[in-house]
């Protein structure tokens, strides 16, 4: 409700921003497609610099026009906790203006109810997760325990946030990074693997939750190829350096299709509040 309410009042200030005007630097990476809808994490301080000054957390062409028809935008301040939660919001926020016509208002709520479902869902998950792990040592790759007095096993308690899918075999988790540090490795550097730390369970990658979303696949990427040469016998150190090169040139190549995307072109009005049907929505 205070983003809406926020939206609601910056609106009156933002609306007399546009003049038509082409706008690029927006675009920061890509992230396939959902529901057939491309995903695009874009540069939200941007966005409210150029565009639309109280633009939040993600967008849709139903609710904001200037947003690209066929795209869903989500804030790159949004961290990985977040990510798939704003997603889910505007894929549904989306659907209802669109197939129904409902107002932003109705579908704003209904996909605010929707994030809590998915919420509690994974709280269950999560629980459920721990509940079923055997105690771990409390060590990294070279058994170095950074915490004086811990035990050499632990049960790792309040740790896991949100499952984020499986890659090659290997499960992808969003962990509380805090806890990881204040209970378990204080050193741990916002993501990793079984391999590298022995405190992550076999064939799990761990992702902090602050990360922020735009990191989250690098981060990713990084951990997998790490884990994948430490597995056919790299050292450590020889991995991380490989699988930082690999994110390196993911980099590069994502800064030149995003800055290849078309500029956008800016239109009067800034904001629908009432959907807009397409005969075309099944």
């Amino acid at each position: 409700m205070k983003r809406l309410i926020f939206i609601l009042t910056v609106f009156v200030i933002s609306a007399g921003c546009s003049s038509n005007k082409k706008v690029g630097g927006i675009y920061r990476y890509y992230n396939g497609k959902e529901d057939n809808y491309n995903i695009w994490i874009i540069d939200g301080n941007q966005v409210r610099l150029k565009i639309f000054s109280s633009f939040l957390y993600g967008g849709n062409e139903q609710r904001y026009p200037f947003n690209p028809k066929g795209e869903i935008w989500i804030d790159n301040a949004i961290s990985s906790e977040e990510y798939f939660l704003t997603l889910a919001h505007e894929l549904n926020e989306r659907h209802l203006m669109a197939k129904f016509g409902w107002t932003y208002i109705a579908a704003h709520d209904s996909s605010l109810s929707l994030e809590q479902t998915i919420r509690h869902k994974n709280l269950e998950l999560c629980l459920a997760h721990e509940a079923s792990l055997r105690k771990v040592s409390a060590t990294d790759y070279s058994n170095i325990k950074e915490i004086k007095g811990i035990p050499d096993s632990i049960q790792l308690q309040n740790i896991y946030r949100v499952p984020a899918g499986t890659r090659n075999g290997i499960s992808i988790w969003i962990v509380d990074g805090y806890m990881v540090r204040k209970n378990v490795y204080p050193d741990f550097g916002f993501s990793g693997n079984d391999l590298s730390y022995h405190f992550i369970p076999g064939k799990e990658i761990w992702i902090d939750g602050q990360v922020s979303c735009e990191e989250t696949e690098y981060s990713v990427a990084t951990e997998l190829k790490e884990r994948e040469l430490m597995e056919k016998g790299k050292s450590y150190d020889d991995a991380y350096s490989d699988a930082i090169d690999l994110t390196l040139n993911q980099r590069q190549d994502m800064e030149k299709l995003a800055k290849s995307h078309f500029k956008l072109a800016i239109p009067d009005s800034l904001t629908h509040y009432a959907g807009t049907i397409d005969p075309n929505e099944k």
